[in-house]
């Protein structure tokens, strides 16, 4: 039998206006794209990657070669796959391509996640197209699968039509659609541990052995707390970096494109924001928020956020409120950890995390032999 009333019927919003007083202390906010602060690339973003949100931003949105940070995508796609660990023999024509490569041969045996280590380590033209042909049966079917993903990503400024990154017309991405790339891309589990690797032992062949392979990204050696992402280089897009490094519990993910001096590029972008930024829980002054509780022992229940609500911030200046989205009433019997609506936090009035609240704890039926004999349930149930 439902307990409750549609969400959709029953939210209730309290403004965060009404939470005014109490918020009178909470003074922080995330720092804003640096004005007049311009680093030697075409194309710049830092992005917090908890959140998303864009710490600084130079030309983020113009439309450039990315080389074989291509890549990043065709190896997700492998990985998003769900026989990443099957062995198969890689496709004959598809192991012949220019550029860099992971050594793959005519009747070579591999898999994917073998072929994600061979591009995001070794950059391999080679296992990219391997990639796309066993996901996708041909190169062109393959990159409208890129740019369906880059679509669901939220890349509006995005074209792929080589799973290698090699150049061709039409294929172009911009600094702030690659970190969101790259954001995606280390919420899998499976990208994130084989980019975050200097060396790498992987079996193919044929038949299969084992070898090493050495990843292209320095700043992996070069700056500590590194664990990704990729690298690119061609004549037309220069040096591409898309990289991730984390301090204090703290993740930031940096892109330039066409930056000859990327290493130190992202080691100095990472040097200020790492220094400037620090952990604070926005949670901290929110109100204390009761839902009603028909049909209890007790008359309500706490709507308490078992998430933990810590995200780097600047120390100095903002404001923090609240939109609270709660159930009117819920039915007795509750259960501890039972869904009982959102809290919305907003940085100087723009949202930036969204809290699940569950009641705080259990609350039973004031008459528990009458469980199942109220009146009143059976008209709920029809508006329900």
């Amino acid at each position: 039998m439902k307990r409750v009333l549609s969400l959709a019927l029953a939210l209730c919003l309290l403004s965060a206006s009404a939470f005014a007083e109490e918020q009178a202390e909470a003074v922080v906010t995330l720092i804003p794209c640096t004005a007049g602060m311009e680093v030697g690339a075409k194309a710049a973003v830092v992005m917090e990657a908890q959140t998303g949100r864009v710490l600084f931003a130079q030309s983020e949105n113009e439309r450039l070669p990315i080389a074989s940070t291509t890549k990043i995508m065709t190896a997700l796609l492998a990985l998003e796959q769900s026989d990443i660990d099957a062995i198969f023999e890689v496709d004959a024509c598809a192991v012949h391509v220019e550029g860099t490569s992971m050594g793959l041969l005519e009747g070579d045996m591999a898999s994917l996640r073998v072929l994600a280590a061979g591009m995001l380590l070794s950059s391999g033209n080679d296992a990219a197209n391997v990639t796309a042909v066993r996901i996708s049966g041909s190169l062109p079917d393959f990159s409208a699968e890129m740019n369906r993903r880059a679509q669901d990503i939220g890349m509006l400024n995005t074209s792929f039509i080589t799973p290698s990154g090699l150049d061709a017309d039409g294929h172009y991405s911009t600094a702030y659609d690659m970190a969101l790339l790259a954001r995606e891309a280390l919420a899998n589990n499976d990208f994130a541990d084989i980019c975050s690797q200097y060396r790498l032992r992987v079996s193919y062949g044929n038949p299969p052995y084992n070898r090493w392979l050495q990843n292209h990204n320095k700043l992996l050696g070069y700056y500590d707390g590194t664990f990704g992402v990729k690298t690119g280089f061609t004549k037309k897009s220069g040096r591409c970096l898309v990289s991730a490094a984390r301090r204090g519990g703290i993740e930031l993910i940096c892109v330039t494109l066409g930056a000859p001096d990327d290493w130190n590029i992202h080691r100095g972008l990472y040097d200020r924001f790492f220094s400037e930024l620090t952990l604070r829980d926005l949670a901290e002054k929110m109100p204390d928020i009761k839902v009603p509780v028909v049909g209890g022992k007790e008359s309500s229940v706490a709507a308490v956020r078992f998430q933990d609500a810590a995200i780097p911030v600047f120390a100095r200046g903002g404001d923090v409120s609240f939109e609270i989205a709660v159930y009117p009433f819920v039915y007795a019997p509750v259960r501890q950890g039972q869904y009982m609506g959102e809290a919305r936090i907003l940085l100087d009035g723009e949202r930036v995390i969204t809290l699940s609240l569950m009641a705080g704890r259990d609350v039973g039926l004031l008459h528990e032999s009458n469980e199942e004999s109220h009146w009143w349930e059976p008209i709920m149930d029809f508006f329900t």
